[in-house]
């Protein structure tokens, strides 16, 4: 797994209930009571303050095994500052579903430069309309804010309320309505906070003039000029995407090399990749000090040595924090960690009453990942189920330009985890690029436990990459082991069948210490 995915659950493990037996009772305990001795006493059996992936699942499927239930979303439609997210949340509003649109358009003028290898004459990119973009994007949007709010919700009968909520007691919500102004209160014997989480911006001269994973969805133009700041994957995906949209990026990073906690290779692979097949100015060791606005409208950015940058925007991606403010968590003592609240394995804070899920949890800040975490808690509640969460071996992907995909452990970490590793890797040319003679690489990688041969990680860096781990992360999930994906035929010809013809490890580790040969 990722550094982060690997040391969330190490925190985790410290801070779960001794006794399994206990969190049965307890679960059972707040099911019998929501369902019998506390009806009328309240005036829903679940509130949820959020509409975002993990509140809408949790709502749904509470209403489905019968709860009484009430989502609480500040907008029920997208694009108005300074909210930006509305019903549907992040992932629909400002982040994996417009960008998938955004990594689909900026990938078309690879696509074509590669035409005249396979005999296509005369074709060219064309010119990139960033405002038809825009007004097809908010389309799409605008339809799924209704998909959520009239059918995937109140089909379900889960009432919505436009509204922001903030706890007034450990039952209560005080319900701040959106096109009133009004204030009023309503009770609940649960109550789950799922508000998500927003962009970071750090307090250095001119960070006012800097816009975030949230504005750049709403740009009336395209900056021709753009630099990126911050080297994680929401930073990479964007340089990726408006490089191959055509703006000229520049992107900065602190340390050494970006993608921190994912595997080395893939990350080494990666910034190959890049400086050969894009046109990004990738500046690692650089951390910006100031930004100054010129009287044109331009700015200029200016880094720890004083070396200049001029650009049209400047995009920063350095990390999310939780959006608790406002919400009133001190006036019943809900436990807060930096801006982020902690939960135990069944998503509860250290207020029995009060859940919490997704990325305001700050345990692994991934769209699917709320969606299980609000799953699991609504089958607890209301469905006579024990289901825990359960963090290990998710998958994800990064949508740059080749995408990643990743399952499991990276290397570094196996091998400090297990101690005996073995480590399987083929970088090549994929058939689509060596065709056209086009200098673009996969890289495919599996770890695998001595012990038990189990594999216990996958690496893709390739065409596709994120439909390819979807089909692997289930075999890793369920403990395939490397003669399992020995025994499997492949298919011919494609990337993935690479998979499962990797017969010799490149390397080994013993003891947790690298050995090339054994």
């Amino acid at each position: 797994m990722t550094s982060t995915v690997h040391s969330f659950q190490v925190r985790l493990a410290g801070n779960l209930r001794s006794n399994a037996l206990q969190r049965q009772l307890a679960s059972v305990s707040t099911r019998l009571a929501s369902s019998s001795g506390n009806e009328g006493e309240f005036d829903y059996d679940l509130v949820v303050i959020g509409g975002g992936s993990g509140g809408v699942r949790a709502s749904r499927i509470s209403s489905s095994h019968g709860a009484k239930v009430a989502l609480l979303e500040t907008r029920l439609s997208h694009g108005m500052a300074p909210q930006y997210s509305a019903i549907g949340g992040t992932c629909v509003n400002v982040g994996c579903v417009p960008k998938k649109l955004m990594v689909f358009a900026s990938r078309y003028p690879g696509e074509i430069k590669e035409m005249e290898g396979y005999g296509w004459k005369g074709a060219t990119p064309g010119q990139f309309d960033w405002k038809t973009f825009l007004e097809n994007k908010n389309a799409e949007i605008t339809r799924l804010n209704n998909v959520y709010n009239n059918f995937v919700l109140k089909n379900a009968g889960v009432e919505v309320i436009e509204a922001t909520g903030s706890l007034s007691g450990p039952n209560s919500i005080s319900v701040h309505h959106t096109s009133t102004g009004e204030t009023s209160t309503i009770t609940a014997k649960n109550i789950l906070i799922a508000v998500g989480g927003w962009p970071f911006k750090p307090s250095i001269p001119g960070i006012e003039h800097a816009i975030t994973s949230n504005e750049i969805f709403y740009l009336e133009e395209q900056p021709k000029r753009l630099v990126v700041v911050g080297g994680g994957f929401i930073a990479l995906e964007f340089a990726s995407i408006m490089d191959g949209l055509g703006s000229d990026v520049t992107l900065m990073y602190r340390k050494d090399l970006f993608l921190r906690g994912f595997d080395m290779d893939m990350r080494e692979h990666l910034k190959e990749e890049m400086e050969n097949n894009s046109k990004i100015d990738l500046r690692f060791n650089t951390d910006p000090k100031e930004i100054v606005k010129k009287d044109d409208g331009t700015l200029v950015v200016i880094d720890q040595d004083g070396n200049e940058v001029e650009c049209d925007a400047v995009l920063y991606a350095t990390g999310r924090k939780g959006k608790i403010d406002g919400l009133n968590l001190e006036s019943v003592g809900v436990k807060t960690e930096a801006s982020f609240i902690p939960v135990d394995e069944y998503s509860r804070t250290n207020v029995d009453s009060i859940y919490a899920v997704g990325d305001v949890t700050d345990r692994i800040a991934l769209t699917p990942v709320a969606l299980m975490e609000g799953h699991r808690l609504a089958d607890t509640l209301f469905g006579g189920m024990d289901r825990p969460v359960d963090h290990e071996y998710v998958a994800s992907t990064v949508f740059t330009t080749p995408e990643i995909g990743t399952v499991g452990y990276t290397e570094e970490d196996a091998a400090a985890k297990f101690g005996d590793i073995d480590v399987y890797k083929n970088r090549f040319r994929a058939m689509k690029h060596s065709f056209p003679k086009s200098e673009t690489y996969s890289l495919m990688k599996l770890i695998v436990e001595t012990k038990t041969q189990r594999v216990i990680g996958c690496h893709i860096a390739t065409d596709g990459a994120g439909e390819m781990i979807q089909g692997v992360a289930i075999a890793v999930k369920m403990g395939a082991t490397k003669d399992d994906f020995d025994a499997t035929i492949g298919i011919h010809p494609t990337s993935a069948e690479e998979l499962v013809t990797m017969r010799t490890p490149s390397h080994y580790y013993r003891n947790g210490v690298k050995v090339d040969k054994l």
